[in-house]
C-alpha cells in the first residue's frame, strides 16, 4: 500500500501542471522553445567544451557548433606546450564533419594534470571534389586530472529527478561547494521529456559547462523520462555515453543499468515504436556476465546505479519488470550498494530480509524542499553516502563496511 501510495505522489507531480489540448503549461522556467538550432548566422560553439569518462585512462571531450566543422582537440601537460592534436572517431575511413563533436583523449597518464582546447574550423561548402573551409573557432584553455583509476579512495555526487529545472543543477552543487569530486553522476530524469537540441544545450549541457563540466567529467544514465518526445532518437547523440556500462574506479566496481519506460510496451502513447522490455532482458543477460568477471568479483565493492530502483518503486510494469530481471542477479552476486531516483521521495532503504539483501538509496524529486544531492565516498574499507536535501541538511545517511 506504501509502494502505491509513493508511486501515486510521483505521478501526481507529473500531472500537476494545467492541460490544455494535450500540452502542459509550464513554469517560466521550464518553457522551451520548440526549434533546434540551424545552420544560419555566425559560426561558433553553442556549448561546451563538457568532459565524460569511464575511467580507462581516457577521456571524452565535447562540444557543439553551429554549423558544420572539420573539428578536433590541441592538448598537452602544460598550456603552454598542447602539441598533441586528437580528432573524433573515423567511420569508415571518414572524420566527422558535423556539428556535435565527441574527440576522445586516450593512454593518458593517471593522476597527471592536462590541458586542452577546443577547435573547429566551418565547413562553407561540400562538393564531392572540393570543400570549402570559412572561419575557425576555439575555445579557452582549459583542464583536468586523469582521475588515477588505482587510487585508495575516490568520492562523486549524484544528482537526479530535477524535471527540466536548470537551475537545481548549480543550486545542488553548491551543497558541496569546494570539494573535489571524481565525476558528478546524473541519475536519470534531468528532462521531463525530449524536445530538442536547444531544451539539451539550455536544461542540462550549459548549467554543467558553467559549473563544473570543462574540468570534472559526469556520468549519465536515462531515467523513463528523457525515453519520451520527438527527440528522444536523437538524444544519445550530444553525450559519450548514456547506456548501460560498468567501469572501475578505486575500490569500486560500478555497474550503471538503463531501466528504461516504466510503462508497458503496449501502452498507446508509445505507439508501438518502443522495446524496453528486450531492452532490460539484454540488461539481464549482461549483468550476469558482469557479476562474474574478475573485476566485479575482486573489487573490495560494488555499486549499482540505476534510475528505476529494484524495488520500492510501486507496481508500473517497469518498476515490476526491473525488480523480476536484476534483484535475484544482485542478489546472488552480493552487491554493496544500489543507488537510485524515480520516486521522487528520498528514502534510505536498508537491505531486506527475502528481498533485497543491499541497501537502496533513493534520492528526491524536484520540487524545492524535496530536492537532493547525494555524496558518496568509498575506500577499501568502506563507503560512505551522505544524502542533503536542498537547504544542506542531511536527510539520508549510510555506511556500508567491507565484509
Amino acid at each position: 500500500m506504501k509502494e502505491n501510495l509513493l508511486q501515486e505522489n510521483r505521478r501526481t507531480f507529473l500531472k500537476g501542471g494545467l492541460v490544455l489540448g494535450g500540452l502542459a503549461l509550464l513554469s517560466p522556467e521550464k518553457v522551451i522553445s520548440s526549434t533546434s538550432h540551424t545552420q544560419d548566422g555566425e559560426f561558433k560553439i553553442l556549448t561546451g567544451p563538457y568532459l565524460q569518462t569511464n575511467f580507462g585512462n581516457s577521456l571524452s571531450i565535447l562540444w557543439i557548433t553551429s554549423k558544420n566543422s572539420a573539428s578536433w582537440v590541441e592538448y598537452g601537460e602544460t598550456a603552454d606546450k598542447m602539441d598533441k592534436k586528437a580528432y573524433g572517431r573515423s567511420e569508415l575511413g571518414l572524420k566527422p564533419a558535423g556539428r556535435l563533436n565527441c574527440v576522445k583523449l586516450e593512454n593518458l597518464k593517471p593522476g597527471v594534470s592536462y590541458f586542452y582546447k577546443v577547435v573547429s574550423r566551418e565547413i562553407t561548402d561540400f562538393q564531392p571534389y572540393k570543400l570549402t573551409y570559412g572561419e575557425s573557432v576555439s575555445g579557452a584553455t582549459e583542464s583536468f586530472v586523469n582521475t588515477n583509476v588505482a587510487k585508495e579512495e575516490i568520492s562523486f555526487v549524484m544528482i537526479n529527478d530535477i524535471h527540466d529545472r536548470p537551475k537545481s543543477i548549480p543550486q545542488l552543487l553548491d551543497l558541496d561547494k569546494g570539494n573535489k569530486r571524481d565525476f558528478v553522476f546524473f541519475n536519470g530524469d534531468v528532462f521531463d521529456y525530449q524536445t530538442d537540441e536547444k531544451q539539451i544545450i539550455d536544461h542540462m549541457l550549459q548549467p554543467c559547462v558553467d559549473y563544473f563540466a570543462k574540468t570534472t567529467p559526469f556520468v549519465y544514465v536515462r531515467g523513463n523520462h528523457e525515453t519520451r518526445g520527438k527527440f528522444a532518437r536523437d538524444f544519445a547523440a550530444y553525450f559519450d555515453h548514456v547506456g548501460y556500462t560498468a567501469f572501475t574506479l578505486g575500490p569500486v566496481r560500478f555497474v550503471i543499468l538503463d531501466t528504461g519506460e516504466d510503462k508497458e510496451d503496449t501502452h498507446p502513447v508509445y505507439a508501438g515504436i518502443v522495446d524496453f522490455d528486450r531492452y532490460r532482458e539484454e540488461q539481464a543477460v549482461w549483468l550476469e556476465h558482469e557479476v562474474n568477471r574478475k573485476e566485479f568479483k575482486n573489487a573490495p565493492f560494488r555499486i549499482v546505479m540505476m534510475h528505476i530502483p529494484p524495488r520500492y518503486s510501486g507496481d508500473a510494469h517497469g518498476a515490476v519488470h526491473c525488480t523480476q530481471l536484476f534483484e535475484p542477479i544482485m542478489n546472488r552476486a552480493k552487491v554493496d550498494l544500489v543507488l537510485s531516483g524515480h520516486t521522487h521521495q528520498y528514502k534510505v532503504h536498508a537491505p531486506a530480509s527475502k528481498l533485497n539483501n543491499y541497501p537502496i538509496i533513493i534520492g528526491g524529486g524536484p520540487r524545492d524542499g524535496f530536492r537532493t544531492l547525494t555524496k558518496i565516498t568509498a575506500s577499501k574499507k568502506q563507503v560512505l553516502v551522505s544524502m542533503l536535501d536542498d537547504s544542506g541538511k542531511e536527510v539520508g545517511a549510510y555506511t556500508v563496511t567491507r565484509k
